[in-house]
């Protein structure tokens, strides 16, 4: 089978402003950014008010473990299902950040030929929006630290700032360090931080907020030390909130791109799950509900995590209600959830896989208590048996499960699969 990198880069893409008129936006709510990305103008929404939403669905997926489970691959090839069969489908998706894909966890944008394309640009910053979440963040860190020096108007106290600086890059020699060094000329010396700009506070507030408006109110409320009384000290303290939604003005209107098969695809935001909600932007789900029928949309992390904080924190804000969930699993991760060596996951083992499905009962049960149906997806490998597919499809419906899909979308086409 080719590479990822070769199936993507040999793949014949639509231009984008064809899939834009196939998803039902008109010309002038379209900015292309070149042949094949484009952002979307959120006068969509003013447009399409008045229609009907289209059926939500999300993706989850077991404990991650080393093995790997695919719910991103799994999205994609759910999508490019349902335009196989004539379905009107949108895909969303959070953008990458640059950290990961230069470390050891690679790409968000599927593998195998489940895939959303331009691969490259998705994975390298695509269309500037997190270049724009640096900016703003590090104009607050900016002007905190500048207010401080010059005088200290707000009186604040330096050893209660907790706004750090950020970088979309993994480097671990900035996650504690020291600024303010080299005389009085040059700042108050003081401890700080570094974080990746997944990480950034103002990453999870873009996701959250409905508007440019909702976006200006959010950044203004984030607080980044304490004056010397005890009171919060905020970015309207400050009077940058307004130069940070500058910034993001662009970056507020969510990324249109498409799966191998032409379906489109947004991508918007990518704040993480250990440190915020692990969800795409509430905005891109608003456009993609007034397009589609259908819209796959994915949490990050397992249910315990992404999904609980897309059902307690985007629904709510958000104002959205899914209609079904698909649990991602694989026969390799139940397996090491059962104790199986990560070298010989390759191999049958219906009792290490007995054992595993433990994890599997425990995430099931997470989606069910919300009230929502449970697909349990098994993202298929060439080593998986016979035997331990069909275990885990009778654990998994033993477990509550709706019902149990083999997904083969990483190696197949719709061509072949259909």
């Amino acid at each position: 089978m080719k590479s990822g990198l070769e199936i993507a880069q040999q793949a014949h893409l639509q231009p984008i402003a064809d899939v834009a008129r196939t998803a039902g936006l008109a010309p002038d709510e379209l900015e292309l950014y070149g042949r094949y990305r484009a952002k979307v103008e959120l006068s969509v929404l003013d447009r399409l008010k008045d229609g009907p939403d289209g059926h939500l669905v999300i993706t989850t997926a077991i404990t991650p473990t080393k093995a790997g489970e695919g719910k991103t691959t799994t999205s994609v090839s759910l999508t490019q299902g349902l335009g196989k069969i004539g379905k009107r489908v949108a895909l969303c998706l959070r953008e990458p950040s640059m950290g990961p894909v230069f470390g050891i966890k690679g790409g968000g944008n599927g593998g195998g030929y489940a895939q959303v394309v331009p691969m490259e640009e998705i994975n390298l910053h695509l269309n500037g929006d997190f270049h724009a979440v640096t900016a703003a963040h590090n104009l607050l860190a900016a002007a905190l630290d500048a207010s401080i020096f010059n005088g200290n108007a707000l009186d604040i106290d330096p050893q209660t700032v907790t706004w750090p600086r950020t970088l979309d890059v993994n480097d671990r020699e900035l996650r504690y360090t020291v600024v303010g060094l080299g005389g009085k000329a040059h700042g108050v010396p003081r401890e700080n931080q570094f974080v990746i700009t997944a990480a950034s506070e103002i990453m999870a507030v873009f996701a959250l907020a409905s508007d440019l408006h909702d976006l200006r109110a959010r950044l203004g409320r984030i607080v980044v030390a304490d004056d010397r009384a005890g009171k919060p000290v905020t970015a309207e303290d400050l009077k940058v909130a307004g130069a940070m939604t500058v910034i993001m003005k662009d970056a507020i209107k969510p990324n249109l791109v498409q799966t191998l098969e032409g379906q489109p695809v947004l991508i918007h935001a990518g704040p993480f799950g250990n440190i915020a909600h692990a969800n795409n932007s509430i905005i891109e789900d608003r456009v993609a509900l007034k397009l589609a029928d259908y819209v796959v949309t994915e949490a990050g992390f397992a249910s315990d995590l992404g999904f609980q904080k897309f059902c307690d924190i985007v629904c709510r804000v958000g104002r959205l209600t899914p209609s079904a969930a698909v649990l991602v699993t694989t026969v390799r991760a139940t397996k090491s959830h059962g104790g199986m060596a990560f070298s010989e996951l390759g191999n049958e083992n219906l009792e290490a896989l007995r054992r595993g499905a433990d994890n599997l009962a425990a995430h099931v049960g997470i989606v069910k208590r919300y009230g929502i149906p449970c697909v349990v997806s098994i993202n298929n490998f060439p080593t998986d048996t016979d035997a331990e597919v069909r275990l885990i499809e009778e654990l998994a419906i033993t477990a509550g499960a709706e019902t149990v899909v083999v997904n083969q979308a990483f190696a197949s086409t719709s061509r072949t699969r259909w």
